[in-house]
This record gives structure tokens, sequence and C-alpha cells, in this order.
């Protein structure tokens, strides 16, 4: 039966590493085929695979076909709909679902996630008459980064927009509105400053957690504790499910009720009402259905082993929704109980409770690794030593959380506990800042398969039982996470990549030994693409310093992300062309038009307009040459600061050129494109821009010399072998059914 369980499983997840969803035809072939072979036993595990993977695909090509249309991307649309969950505000912007869609436009997703700047109140549960600006989803595709598109994907948003007018039509008395409602009365109790960690505990909603915040639980590894998932779902069932255990022990529970049966209700009446009040999102969901399964097996299936009800856990969540798969929490829970059960299977004898917790830390600070790196997610070195303290400080937080808003309508009681919790929550935050500040958490390399191969049978070596020999040989196995393999060019090469950052500007240079990036991306406050792409793409590309951040001017666009580069990983030098204009921390040295210097054969010079007359004419321009062949780096000069480039001594014809000004009409002039005569250009961009980046006039002229264009916007981040022209290409992280780029 297990067998069949996971091929069952295998067929389910396997969308997710499709690089195309089977054509229409392909799905009643399956159908019919899975019917075949399931009544035969020795192809029913063939048979239990095609049934799983055409009921996968049909979903996800569901998902897919519900997304905005292509003729209306960029359009804006009147439209009526119902705000579904906590709408999360952010200073001056609100953002929230939108389901229920009605308009007089055929073919809009049945939900959207939309943004309203300086917008009224949005609850959930209220019907808004909105005019919206929509966009088709769209993310940035980078080495190794958040994945936009399959986030959206996975929660059914067909399409994000930005809300130009509305108004309310009516309120709700839903369940969500009541959340709604419920979340505004706590963020008004008073609890040293942390009501956004008690909402986040109790109604599942972490808006009100700053940046900072988000921060210290990434750096310490417990990000998990903040967000309702299973750990707080089984926490509250495994608590009432031990109340009733520990009285029925004491003799104190009514002998007339059997305690087994009302335990396990208890626990799952606890699991569900729970996740009604965490508005049974996706995690919240899963974690009842694992608890509901557990309980049943605990209650009359103990005797056919652990296994058995995970792997009915795994198909049950996976029949519920295939899309789970693309969210790395499906595979992190799933994953942290299976590593538990392997760990813990077969021992001898009970443990004391403070041996159980540390095997368990181990078991998933270790088991996890191999998991985590393949997902892409920040690796926290001090993750066991802070889950140790903080695992067993939620848990005994969490029922007082629970308690304090169940009090809430009795004057002043209520607010006395969640202040108590509240405190409770900020001496937590504050000495999970001090294991922080001691080692935060860090992105390990891109590893080639072979390593991440090693990685993880060093592991499962490391967490077998101790009588097996040559477990040492596990710690040898993960030296690949210490000295990752690094892919360097050769002598005399280059390897330059473009990073997709949107409407921006970011560029790696690297030779053999050395690292130069030119510009770091725009800073959007909570979002800064320094922080939040830039550097993880070098990380992941196994940059850990720069011997040089050249930003071409001090324009947010370009250098937005340099102090969280500057921040996040050593820099030799820091040059800009506009070096009084930078924040007082980022010391910058002036461009110096004419400077030259080899790194590894690999030749660079500097060339800045001394006359310019405003931010962009100023920009600091990069010629790199490797085995003869140029990539010219332009900034944002115009055409002014073209002609005075021409006519200056720098060479300046090159195969690849960075189209001057993300392609603006007042940039790109003919005489400049015949000048460089470049046989490819690059364009850094964001989808739809308010600028009209590239002009069409400048892609008319493109046109004309028959140059090649990369486009972020497009393609996403574009990786160049300089000095092997033939080689540059167009770099995808790994085609994807549910991306365009």
């Amino acid at each position: 039966m297990r067998t069949w369980m996971l091929a069952l499983a295998a067929g389910l997840v396997l969308p997710r590493f499709l690089p195309e969803l089977p054509p229409g035809w392909a799905y009643p072939i399956l159908v019919v085929a899975g019917l075949l072979f399931v009544p035969g036993k020795r192809l029913r595990a063939l048979g239990l695979f095609c049934l799983g993977l055409a009921w996968a695909c049909q979903h996800a090509q569901h998902a897919v076909d519900d997304r905005l249309p292509a003729s209306m991307d960029g359009r804006t649309f009147w439209l009526e709909g119902t705000v579904v969950g906590l709408p999360a505000v952010r200073g001056d912007v609100v953002r929230f679902e939108l389901d229920d869609i009605a308009s007089r436009h055929a073919g809009l997703p049945t939900r959207l996630r939309l943004a309203w700047y300086d917008g009224p109140v949005v609850r959930a549960g209220e019907r808004w008459r909105l005019a919206a600006r929509l966009k088709r989803p769209h993310g940035l595709v980078n080495p190794q980064a958040f994945d936009y598109e399959a986030w959206l994907l996975a929660r059914r948003i067909g399409a994000t927009g930005s809300v130009k007018a509305g108004e309310r039509l009516l309120s709700s008395a839903t369940a969500a509105a009541w959340r709604d409602r419920l979340r505004t009365r706590l963020m008004a109790v008073p609890a040293f400053e942390r009501q956004g960690a008690i909402a986040a505990l109790v109604v599942g909603d972490d808006s009100g957690l700053s940046r900072a915040d988000w921060q210290v639980l990434q750096d310490t590894g417990t990000v998990h504790l903040m967000v309702i998932s299973g750990q707080h779902v089984g926490m509250l069932a495994g608590l009432l499910y031990g109340l009733v255990a520990l009285l029925a022990r004491w003799g104190a529970w009514p002998r007339k009720l059997p305690w087994l049966p009302w335990a396990c209700g208890l626990a799952l009446a606890g699991a569900l009402a729970y996740g009604w009040l965490a508005g049974f999102d996706v995690p919240v969901r899963r974690a009842c259905l694992m608890v509901a399964v557990v309980l049943l097996w605990r209650l009359r299936f103990r005797h056919l082993g652990v296994w058995l009800p995970l792997l009915l856990a795994l198909d049950g969540v996976l029949l519920l929704d295939p899309l789970v798969s693309l969210q790395p929490g499906f595979w992190l829970s799933f994953g942290v109980v299976a590593l538990l059960a392997f760990v813990f299977a077969g021992r001898l004898g009970p443990w004391p409770w403070w041996k159980t917790l540390l095997r368990a830390q181990w078991a998933a600070a270790l088991g996890l690794l191999p998991l985590m790196l393949a997902l892409g997610l920040p690796i926290s070195a001090s993750g066991p030593l802070a889950n140790l303290l903080a695992v067993p400080w939620i848990s005994l937080t969490v029922p007082f959380a629970l308690l304090g808003t169940l009090l809430l309508p009795v004057w002043g009681l209520g607010e006395a506990v969640l202040s108590a919790v509240g405190w409770s929550l900020a001496t937590l935050f504050d000495l999970l800042a001090v294991v922080s500040a001691w080692q935060p958490a860090w992105l390990a390399s891109g590893l080639p398969w072979w390593a991440w191969l090693a990685v993880a049978l060093g592991v499962l070596l490391l967490l077998m039982p101790a009588g097996v020999p040559v477990r040492w040989l596990g710690l040898v196995l993960l030296l690949p996470l210490a000295f990752p393999p690094r892919e360097a060019p050769p002598d005399g090469r280059a390897q330059v990549w473009l990073f997709d950052v949107g409407q921006g500007l970011s560029v790696l240079v690297r030779t053999r030994e050395h690292a130069l990036l030119y510009d770091a991306g725009p800073n959007h406050g909570e979002f800064d693409t320094g922080e939040r792409v830039v550097f993880p793409s070098l990380r992941t590309l196994g940059v850990t310093g720069l011997d040089m951040l050249l930003l071409s001017h001090a324009d947010n666009d370009h250098s937005g992300g340099a102090q969280a580069i500057r921040r996040l990983m050593p820099v030799t030098r820091v040059v800009s062309g506009q070096p009084q204009r930078h924040a007082p921390s980022l010391v910058a040295e002036p461009c110096r038009s004419g400077a030259e210097w080899q790194w590894d054969g690999v030749r660079f010079r500097l060339w800045q307009w001394r006359e310019a007359r405003d931010s962009n004419q100023t920009s600091c321009v990069l010629l790199v040459e490797a085995a003869g062949e140029r990539l010219l780096l332009t900034g944002d000069i115009d055409q002014a600061a073209e002609q005075a480039l021409l006519e200056g001594p720098m060479p300046v014809q090159a195969q690849w050129l960075l189209l001057p000004h993300h392609g603006s009409r007042s940039s790109s002039s003919e005489r400049f494109l015949r000048a460089v005569a470049p046989q490819a250009v690059l364009i850094s961009r964001s989808l739809h821009n308010s600028f009209g980046h590239p002009h069409p006039s400048v892609t008319a002229r493109l046109q004309a010399l028959g140059v090649r264009a990369y486009d972020t916007a497009l393609h996403g981040a574009v990786r160049i072998d300089l000095g092997d022209f033939s080689r540059g290409h167009i770099a995808r992280a790994q085609r994807r059914f549910w991306r365009e780029k």
C-alpha cells in the first residue's frame, strides 16, 4: 500500500517540475490508462501515478487559464468584487485580494491581488466597485530568487494591479469580516509594542511585523513560529490531547467518558477552531488535515506504523490542492515530520524530555539542509539554539494569547492577559535579536547536482542510528557547504550577469579572481532589491565579496540597493559618478574619467562627461574588454552625453551595449548606435513601466540596424560569457509552466 500511495503522490507533485503542461489531448489518455492499470496489482502503482498526474495537471491548467489574457495586460477596468482574507497595510498602501469578480469585460480572472496607494480603509468581506489597472502575473527571474509567479499561481491569483478609484458598495458579516474586526481589536491592545506579533499568532495576520522583525526571525530560523502553520495547530491539538491524558492519569477525568476518544475529539475540535480563527489558509488547511489523520491513526490504526498516516496526509493534501507543491512550506512541513519519524522510529526505551527536544532540534536543523538548499532558502547556523529557546516559549505563549482573546469581552481581563503575552513576546524578540547579531542567516552558494547529492548523503549518514558504521563519512560529505565548488571564468575571459531588478539596473562582471558590481538596483522601502534580489543572486553565483561597487550615478533605480550590498558583503572600493549625493554611510570615490586597470587579463576603462548638467549625464560609463570582445555599460547617459563620449578618447565600438537610460527617447541616437555597432543590446526595465521604456523610436532604430535585444522584462536575467561571443545567451532560472520568461 505504501508503494501505491507514493506513486499517487509522485504523480500529484510532478507538474511542479515540468517546463510545460501536457497538451489537452493527453489528459483523457492518462485517465484511461490509470483506470485500466489500477485494478491489477502489478500495474496499480503506475495507474495511480497516471491518475495523480492527470488530476494535478488539470488543476494547474485551470489556474493558468484563469490568468489575465495578454490582450488585457496593462489596461484599466471597472470591476466589482469582494475582499477576501485580511488586507495588509504598510505605510500609505493597503494590499488585498479581491474575489467573486463581476465586470462587463469578459475574461477577467476570478481572483485579483490589488494595491491601493493613499486609499481609504479596506475591510475583509466588503464589496467594492473599483477602477484598477491590471497586469498579468509577473515576477523577477534571477538565479535562485523568490518565485513570485509560483506564489501567485498557488493562491489562484490571476492578475495583480493598482486601484485608481473606487467606492464601497456594502459591508458583510462574514467570518473574514469578523476576523478583520478582531485583528483591529488586537492591534489596539497595549502590549509592549508587540500587537503585530499577537495578531500573527491569533488570526494569522503577519502584516503587523516590521521588516526588522522578519530579519531577526529569518536570521534565527524561527520564521515558522510567527506564521500560523502546522506547528501552531499541532501544538494546540497536542496541548488539548495531553491535558485530557494527564487528567485521566491523575484520575480526574470522568470515568464514564473514555479518555482516548475524548482526547482525540477535543484535540481535533481545537485544531479546527484555531484553523477557522486563522482563516483556513492553505498551510492551516494542510495542518488540520495532518492533525486529523494523526488522531485517527492514534485512535484506530496505531498498529499500522507511523509512515502510513504520513503518506495518507500527503496524498490527502495534494488531492485537495495539487498546486500546494509550489510553496516551500509544503515541502518543509512534510519534510520535518518525515525526518522526526525517521530519527525516533524504533528507539529503545523512553528518553528524558530534554534529550528528546535536543534530538528533535538537531534532526530538523541538519535534516532540512538539503531541502533548504534545493529551495534556495536562507540557512541559519543559530537556528538550533534559537529554536531550543523559542519553540517552548511560543508553545506556552499561544494558549495564553488565545485565552486573552477569548476574554476580551470581559472588561480589563483580556487586555491584562494580552499585555502579559506582549511582554513575553517582546522579551523573546530581544533575545532573538542578540542571537541574530551573533550569527545571522546565510545563503549558500548554488551547488552543482553532484555537490548537493553529496551533502544529502552526508546528512543521511549523520542521522543514522549510532550503531551504523562509517557515520563519520557524513562530515566529509558536508564539505561542499564549507568549500562550495566555484565556477570561475578562465584568464582573459569575463562572466557578465544583467540581473532582473525591474525598473533599475544591476550588472555583475566577474573575472577569474575578481568581481565588480555595476549599480545595485532600486530601493522601494519595504522591498530593497539590493537586499532581496541582487545579494541572493550574488551568493548563489558564489560571489562572497566585491572588489568594486561601481555606481553609475546616485538615482535610486541605480544606487538604491547599494547600502544593503555594502552591509551584507565585503566591498573593497565604492566608486560613483555622484559620490557627494549618497548617504554619509556610503563613502564613495569619484569616477575618474580615463582610469584603466586589468583583472586576470580583462581590461576595464572608465569615462564620465565633465560638462554634465544633470544627474543622468553624470553617469560613469564602463568599458569591459575580454579577448577582444567588448561590453559597454552606459548608465543613464542621454544623447548629449553620447555625443561627448563619441568625441572623447575612449573607443566605443563594442559587441554588447547596455542601452542607455533603459531605452528612453532622449537616448540611443542613431549616430551613437552606428558608432558602437553592437551585435546585441541589453535592456534593463520593468514591464509596463510608467516611462514607456524602451521608446518605440529606439526599438525601431534597433530593428532597422538588425541588432538583437535582450530585455529583462521579457527574458529575465541575462548571462554573457565575454570573450566567447557565441556563448552569450538568455539565462533562465529553470523553465517552468507558470513562467512567461
